[in-house]
């Protein structure tokens, strides 16, 4: 016979992201401050992001309705652009280099459950997306992904592995599909 799925075993316990209280202030800073459509300015936003543990560097672009998980698991370069109701769904860290696009409706994903245990354990892994990196409209970034310098995921398209530089990435699950070249 085959095995299945407990829920009522699961148990994440293990996975401490920061006390109760500070989690609690977050949620309701982060739903009031970023993920709205309130017209803060960003330095605003930033300095709420910062006052919660968040490295960011200068002139980021955080667009309404962007959704961060917990602000203490991020890392933001320079000139970093971040659109309209990206999800940063980081339970590990998140480390974002400079010149990096992430478009709107993007999702960087640092959490996953192992299906293969009738427990469907938590599994938690970083993300990181070096300089220029380019991530598509509604695309997902899934947990443990290094994009190296320049790469892109191309709208709609969910990224599993390593993206190699200077490369462009496409579908379900993303392939490679040309180089980048950029021209002045």
């Amino acid at each position: 016979m085959k095995k299945t799925t407990d829920l009522s075993l699961y148990d994440n316990a293990w996975y401490q992201p920061g006390g109760f209280i500070k989690r609690t202030i977050w949620h309701i800073v982060g739903a009031i401050v970023i993920n709205s459509n309130i017209p803060f300015p960003v330095s605003f936003k930033i300095f709420m992001l910062k006052l919660f543990g968040a490295k960011i560097g200068k002139g980021v672009m955080i667009k309404p309705q962007v959704m961060i998980k917990y602000p203490w698991f991020l890392s933001i370069g320079d000139y970093v652009w971040i659109g309209e109701m990206v999800w940063i769904d980081n339970l590990a860290m998140v480390s974002l280099g400079n010149h990096v696009c992430i478009s709107q409706g993007a999702m960087l994903l640092t959490g996953n459950h192992d299906y293969s245990k009738t427990t469907f354990d938590l599994k938690v892994a970083g993300i990181t997306l070096e300089d220029g990196v380019w991530i598509g409209a509604k695309s997902v970034v899934c947990p443990g992904v290094l994009a190296k310098s320049h790469s892109v995921l191309s709208v709609n398209s969910v990224m599993t592995k390593q993206m190699e530089p200077y490369t462009v990435y496409q579908g379900n699950p993303a392939k490679e599909i040309r180089q980048r070249n950029i021209i002045e």
